[in-house]
């Protein structure tokens, strides 16, 4: 998981706020940021849509530094393993309890777990390539919401 890191700021209360803070903020102060957030969440059930079969992708902003997506997720649903495809990304976690499993190639190349994280509501976690692979699942018995923000890097076309 992400380590807090100090900051004088106020804490976000709006989903304005952090869209504004994320445009001017450096990339190495977003987990604090996310950290920091108090917004209730009635602010993210205005984008949440949910499926029965698969978790939802909602977007919440998309430009050429940053998208910001709400992941709504019912009972038992996870990600399959993926990169991020060089981007950053950081989660955090509005509602519920999730296990994130990082997965590293052994000798063979096959995919191999060897970290599980267990969050709830108010964890930030952070995820980029090299440091492997990974996947979220809820595990909470009740529908859920995290929040992605991944940061596009100079690679992308803008």
């Amino acid at each position: 998981m992400s380590k807090t890191i100090a900051s004088t700021n106020e804490p976000i209360n709006t989903l304005e706020e952090l869209v504004s803070a994320l445009h001017v903020k450096e990339k190495k102060d977003y987990s604090a940021l996310l950290k920091e957030m108090n917004i209730p969440i009635r602010e993210f059930q205005k984008y949440a849509t949910w499926s029965d079969t698969c978790y939802t992708r909602n977007c919440i902003e998309e430009n050429t530094d940053f998208e910001l997506i709400l992941i709504c997720w019912s009972k038992d649903q996870k990600t399959a393993i993926h990169d991020h495809g060089g981007e950053e990304c950081w989660v955090y976690v509005v509602d519920g309890d999730y296990a994130e499993n990082i997965y590293k190639k052994n000798d063979t190349g096959e995919l191999k777990v060897v970290e599980n994280l267990q969050m709830k509501s108010g964890d930030v976690t952070y995820m980029v390539d090299f440091m492997g692979f990974h996947n979220l699942e809820n595990q909470s018995n009740k529908k859920a919401m995290s929040l992605h923000s991944v940061s596009y890097t100079h690679l992308r076309a803008h």
